[in-house]
């Protein structure tokens, strides 16, 4: 009786021994949030200490899911040794009584703590990183461009509010979309309209703009807005022009490149043919065509994913080190895209980025390794050489 006790106690130890290293090394794989976690001891304790900008959120709040990779992306940036300012959150599902002495009512709220006060200050601005660093410039009465941010603009539509569409508007050219979230006209063209915010994102001669007139009602009064959706070009906060045509991304593209008439020549939206782009964008229409032949090492991303990101500059160095084999092409497929959509979901593209090797049209391997540059090119190299000892 004792042994068969202690054989079940044994399998029984082994078993949590597996488990608990299962979990270390789950954890150990994913990506340590840069963003400080703070709770109600360590809340007290550090603020007023230091400059604090706070994101109070709750882990099933859409908005803050959306929020998360740019939040993680400032946090990246700023929290390290020297920085005049700390970025924070707070789980309220976990932190309910510290939420509810911060006053917390929605999700997500952002507060900036500064040092030496128990006053906050309460971001009602725009949710991305350009305008995250503008509005910590003005708090810390500094410059924190350095720190990689003060460049950085949006990499789709902007989001305007009451607080915000005065000052962003009153310069330069605005293409920006009046709209309502239950409008059935405004749902169609919301896909549409994310392309268009992001094929104009790196050109600063344009924004390309939206704002929720159910939420922010006096920038919608001010525009005299009457129905949904309306589109409107706006030049140094003044009207210019309804928008009257199609609503398609073509459509729309050819419209701001009209109203940009005197520096459209300045607005390559379609690479150069004397000089082929290192890149290959594929979609649906042309993907099996262009796997074909030879290796193709393909990769699915949407445009606001933060690994992503970070992933692009590499992936373009990928894309040069391979450029002049013809055996091999290094591609890129925007799953956002509505005409990708049923690409990515036949590719099984549950997360981005996703970066799948073909060789004649079939998938080979599924790539989970390291993103650095030279692993990228070792595993590409790997199966480019097997495959030719095969020949």
């Amino acid at each position: 009786m004792y042994t068969k006790k202690l054989t079940l106690s044994c399998g029984y130890l082994l078993r949590i021994i597996f488990l608990v290293s299962l979990k270390s090394v789950i954890t150990f794989c994913q990506e340590e949030p840069k963003a400080i976690e703070l709770d109600s001891i360590s809340f007290n304790k550090e603020i007023g200490t230091s400059n604090y900008f706070v994101m109070f959120y709750a882990p099933w709040c859409p908005h803050c899911l959306k929020l998360k990779d740019t939040w993680e992306e400032l946090a990246e940036m700023l929290n390290e040794p020297g920085s005049r300012v700390t970025i924070g959150k707070v789980d309220c599902t976990k932190e309910g009584t510290l939420c509810y002495q911060q006053q917390i009512t929605g999700y997500p709220t952002l507060m900036y703590y500064k040092k030496g006060e128990v006053t906050s200050s309460k971001y009602s601005g725009t949710r991305d990183l350009s305008s995250f660093a503008n509005y910590l410039n003005e708090q810390l009465g500094t410059n924190i461009v350095e720190h990689g941010i003060g460049e950085v603009r949006p990499s789709g539509p902007i989001d305007l509010t009451d607080e915000t569409f005065s000052d962003h508007l009153s310069k330069g050219k605005h293409f920006v979309k009046f709209y309502a979230p239950w409008c059935g006209h405004c749902q169609s063209l919301s896909p549409t309209w994310e392309n268009v915010g992001i094929t104009f994102a790196p050109h600063e001669s344009v924004t390309i703009g939206k704002v929720d007139c159910t939420v922010h009602k006096e920038a919608c009064r001010t525009y005299d807005i009457k129905s949904y959706p309306t589109l409107l070009w706006i030049e140094d906060g003044q009207k210019i022009e309804k928008y009257q045509g199609p609503r398609t991304a073509d459509d729309l593209e050819a419209f701001v490149l009209k109203r940009l008439s005197d520096t459209a020549e300045k607005i390559p939206l379609e690479p150069s043919l004397e000089e082929p782009p290192s890149i290959l964008a594929l979609s649906s229409a042309s993907f099996k065509e262009n796997i074909a032949d030879g290796f193709t090492f393909v990769k699915y991303y949407a445009p606001w994913c933060g690994h992503c990101k970070r992933l692009a500059p590499t992936w373009q160095d990928l894309g040069n080190k391979f450029e002049s084999e013809e055996r091999v092409k290094i591609a890129e497929v925007d799953c956002t895209r509505e005409e990708n959509r049923q690409l990515c979901d036949d590719q099984e593209i549950g997360g981005f980025p996703t970066l799948i090797l073909y060789k004649k049209g079939e998938k080979v391997d599924k790539y989970s390794g390291s993103r650095a540059l030279l692993d990228l090119y070792d595993f590409v190299r790997k199966h480019v050489d097997q495959g030719h000892d095969e020949l």
